[in-house]
This record gives C-alpha cells, sequence and structure tokens, in this order.
C-alpha cells in the first residue's frame, strides 16, 4: 500500500478527532462579525476557498480567501488564517511575517517543528493528520472539517459518508476514461478545483474544474465518451440529461461534497496504479515548495 492509501485510508477517524477539538480551538478562529481572509497553496488555497464560502454563507462575516502570493495587502482585516501542512511554504511565510503586528493571524498546520509557529500570532496543529506523500489528502479535509465544525455545520453524516466513499466501489468505467471535470456550487467549487488537482498530481490525468452552471458555458463542447463529468453536491437542473446526451459519463455526488472528495482522491490513487505511477512522488513536484532567497 502506498503512504497516500494509508492516509486517504484515515480520514474518518482524523474527521471525528478534530470535530471534537474544535471547542479547544475557538478562541483562534475567526469569532462571528469579523471580517477575514484565508489564505493557502495549492490544495490548502482549494480548502480556504471552500471554507470562505462556508462561512461567509453562514452569515459569520465577511470572508475571503486567497492564494497566499496573492494576497491584497491594501484590504484590512480582523484576521487572517492560513492553512499550511508542512509550515514551510515560502508565500505563506512571507504573509504572515509582513502581516506581523498589524493584522491577527492563525496558522493551521500539520508540523509543530517548523517556521510558521514563529511567524503566526497563533496556531493550531493537527499532527495527526500529517502526511509522508507529497499529494495531500488527509490533512486538507481534516482542516477544512476543522472550520466546518467551528462554524457548527460538520455533521456525523459527512464521517458516515467517508466510510462509504472508502469501501464502495468506485463508478464503472471510471478509469478507462481519457478526461476528467469536476463541477461544483458554492462552497463545493473549491472542492471541485481540489479534486482535479488530485488527477493532475497523482495520475497525470486531464482534469478540469468548474462552477456546475458554468459548465454550459463553453467546458461542455469537450465533452466525449470517454469524458467522466463529476457533480459535488447538488446539480443544477438538466445538467446530468445535458451531459449524458454527449456521450460523457456522468457522475452523480450523492454523498457528503466533502466524502466525495475523498472519492475522487480514491480515483486519482486507481488511476495512477493503472497507468504505472508513484502517487506519493508525482514527477516536478515536492512536500512543499520553498523557494530560494537568493535566487541566480
Amino acid at each position: 500500500m502506498t503512504h497516500v492509501e494509508d492516509e486517504l485510508n484515515s480520514q474518518p477517524e482524523c474527521w471525528t478527532r478534530v470535530a471534537a477539538e474544535a471547542v479547544a480551538h475557538a478562541k483562534v478562529l475567526p469569532a462571528p462579525g469579523e471580517r477575514v481572509a484565508l489564505v493557502g497553496c495549492g490544495t490548502s488555497y482549494f480548502m480556504a476557498h471552500a471554507a470562505a464560502v462556508l462561512r461567509e454563507r453562514a452569515g459569520q462575516g465577511e470572508t475571503d480567501a486567497f492564494a497566499a502570493s496573492e494576497f491584497p495587502h491594501g484590504r484590512a482585516y480582523d484576521r487572517v488564517v492560513a492553512l499550511s501542512r508542512s509550515g514551510t511554504t515560502t508565500e505563506v511565510l512571507d504573509l504572515l511575517g509582513a502581516l506581523r503586528g498589524r493584522t491577527p493571524t492563525t496558522a493551521i498546520t500539520a508540523d509543530p517543528d517548523t517556521p510558521v509557529m514563529a511567524v503566526a500570532d497563533d496556531v493550531v496543529v493537527l499532527d495527526y493528520a500529517d502526511e509522508r506523500s507529497v499529494v495531500q489528502t488527509r490533512f486538507a479535509t481534516t482542516a477544512l472539517t476543522l472550520l466546518r465544525a467551528h462554524l457548527g455545520l460538520h455533521t456525523d453524516r459527512a464521517v458516515a459518508d467517508a466510510r462509504t466513499a472508502l469501501s464502495a466501489p468506485l463508478p464503472e468505467g471510471l478509469v478507462d476514461c481519457a478526461q476528467f471535470t469536476f463541477l461544483g456550487r458554492g462552497w463545493t467549487v473549491g472542492l471541485a478545483h481540489e479534486a482535479a488537482l488530485k488527477m493532475r498530481e497523482a495520475a497525470l490525468a486531464w482534469s478540469e474544474a468548474y462552477p456546475a452552471m458554468e459548465y454550459r458555458h463553453g467546458p461542455i463542447s469537450v465533452t466525449t465518451r470517454s469524458t467522466a463529468t463529476w457533480m459535488l453536491g447538488e446539480a443544477p437542473e438538466g445538467l446530468a440529461e445535458q451531459v449524458r446526451e454527449t456521450g460523457g459519463l456522468w457522475v452523480t455526488g450523492g454523498l457528503d461534497p466533502l466524502a466525495e472528495l475523498v472519492r475522487a482522491q480514491r480515483l486519482a490513487v486507481a488511476l495512477a496504479a493503472a497507468r504505472g505511477l508513484d502517487p506519493d512522488r508525482p514527477r516536478h513536484l515536492t512536500r512543499s515548495v520553498i523557494l530560494d532567497a537568493n535566487p541566480r
């Protein structure tokens, strides 16, 4: 078994544990009414996007999400929350350092022995969700579960659905597809982007992601009999039928959307195995992006 398989299979236990800990972390997470920005890079950025939509739609306050490198320094926030599995990502550390003394910051990380501990004002350490694989699975979903639980939006159903996602067979024919499109609405748009990223990282697959209502505005033109279109969350009326008319494979997301992401992680690993790839060590990728301060 690869590291990533072991790690993605442990997600129900990680979610249960972090949900129980959410109250203990409440003082360093965004309070109702605060203007908040959530930041990250790669997978962590997509989780930040999902969490930002959840928080704002829950009426907790204006909430934005940014890639750490694109943070708008001219805007004022009551708190900035950074997601960083490794605690070493250059863009995140640079941003937290620039905000120190000006804006309260919280980092959610998996490693307590990294530089993020010194540059963030407050830190939540999810060391039991750390990973050996380059490809992120359980840290990302555990961090998002923490934020869902903090908002009162986590339920036992999510954990039960994650167990189903890990045990039920994947839809027939998925591994044979040549192109994968993931769709979301609201907070699940971030999950759709993360699902597509998993396919690219682990399996070198042609994968895309869009807000579901945008799919008709161009992307559906590439749909063929070798395309899988996977909906995370409730689909817009008529979209499934329209995709099926193209000959493409429509995948209904009937589980909790975060559990649907777990199913997509399983697909990425299965497709990597079918293609003879090592999902623990994707080409051109490292566990953390650490940039040279003095590049030549």
